[in-house]
């Protein structure tokens, strides 16, 4: 028919022995060639180097610091060096690279998106040119980490009309007081974006404060039962003294932090497809090896009704996000929009990893078997960035009408 366009027909390394992969209607095949090949490039990495460690990195709650090198080699963040000839990616290709990181380990896309998305994102979009040129070449190297200081130990979801962390300008200098919770990458990060409000004039304003400040203090949050690779800190600012240089020119109230929220949460919800497309593969994997009553467990008609329903919750939620990123790209798409692709996604998250366990039984809780691990992280992303509740308030302040739920 004339003016039609031929579907993609589903392909590449995910195929097992002419089994469908997670990515069951294909979407990745609407990347462009030269994007797949990036998609590949840290398939292959995350494949080879991250998989074979992460479970015992996972079981000691330690970071794997020698890691970080490869991933400034794959060159996905070269392009927010500000004299790099490289394009800002699609948002489609950014969250895939989100979705292949979660695929394999929760606790490795949540650094990568600290640092990325979080860190790097609000110097990108809070920063003055010459701020961009100081600190992203080193970072999109990843020669330099970056950490996120929003959320505090009173509380999260308000932090919008709650932050206590203050900041008061004395001559070039600021000096930041306050306390963050749950800021990841922050025991080693070299660079952490710290969100105060101004004593004077009540505005949320953003800071870079660099390593080793005199005034700031990182502890682990130790006893994790999720994500427990990420290097989560209790962050205490006492007279921390940050130049003026290092404010950031362009986050003059919390607005400004919204906007880094509204992109960063729909990279999350790519994570939660992600962590559905490795639970269920992990799943359909053991389906066909595990034997009972002498014959695979795949064979069973209430053990392919949980893959199904599994595979169904995955390529409903990549649908959905494809669609966003689409949106995005476009430069049409509304916070709502983000807000409820994190909800929903994430809850359908949920869903998957609990059907995954079930289908390994007493196996799903054990670290060899991974599914123990994509449970327990699943339960970090259904609620960082935005627990459903709020998401849900978001979206459905939107489609009243500008009815607002929100408690104040």
């Amino acid at each position: 028919m004339s003016g039609t366009t031929a579907l993609p027909t589903p392909s590449g390394p995910y195929l097992d022995e002419g089994l469908l992969p997670a990515d069951f209607y294909a979407y990745e095949e609407l990347l462009s060639d030269s994007e797949r090949e990036k998609v590949e490039s840290l398939r292959a990495f995350l494949r080879t180097r991250v998989a074979p460690i992460v479970d015992d990195c996972w079981a000691r709650a330690e970071f794997p610091f020698q890691l970080v090198e490869g991933f400034g080699k794959l060159g996905t963040m070269d392009w927010a060096d500000p004299d790099s000839p490289e394009s800002r990616p699609s948002n489609l290709l950014a969250g895939f690279i989100a979705l292949e990181l979660a695929h394999v380990d929760a606790s490795m896309a949540t650094f990568a998106g600290v640092h990325t998305g979080l860190a790097m994102g609000t110097i990108l979009t809070c920063g003055s040119d010459e701020q961009k040129r100081r600190w992203l070449p080193a970072m999109s190297r990843f020669e330099k980490i970056g950490a996120f200081g929003l959320t505090e130990p009173h509380g999260g979801s308000d932090v919008a009309g709650g932050l206590r962390t203050t900041a008061r300008r004395d001559g070039d200098v600021w000096i930041l007081d306050g306390a963050k919770r749950w800021i990841g990458n922050a025991t080693f990060a070299d660079l952490v974006v710290i969100w105060a409000r101004d004593v004077e004039t009540q505005h949320v304003l953003g800071f870079v404060v660099e390593k080793d400040t005199p005034g700031f203090t990182a502890t682990k949050i130790e006893n994790k039962m999720a994500l427990r690779i990420v290097q989560n800190a209790d962050i205490v600012l006492e007279g921390c003294r940050v130049p003026e240089a290092n404010r950031l020119q362009n986050a003059n109230s919390f607005k400004d932090t919204a906007k880094i929220l509204r992109q960063t949460r729909s990279g999350v919800a790519w994570q939660a497809v992600g962590v559905m497309f490795g639970a269920y593969e992990i799943a359909l994997q053991y389906a066909k090896e595990r034997e009972q009553f002498g014959r695979p467990i795949g064979g069973f008609q209430l053990v392919q009704d949980l893959l199904v329903k599994m595979l169904g919750n995955a390529t409903a939620s990549c649908g959905m996000m494809a669609r966003l990123a689409q949106l995005q790209d476009a430069g049409v798409y509304r916070d709502e929009q983000s807000a409820l692709a994190k909800a929903y996604c994430t809850v359908r998250m949920r869903e998957n990893v609990g059907w995954a366990r079930e289908l390994l039984a007493g196996n799903g809780i054990i670290l060899d078997y991974k599914i123990g691990r994509f449970v327990a992280d699943a339960e970090a992303i259904y609620s960082y960035e935005g627990t459903r509740e709020i998401q849900t308030l978001i979206v459905g302040r939107a489609v009243t009408g500008g009815l607002s739920a929100f408690v104040r």
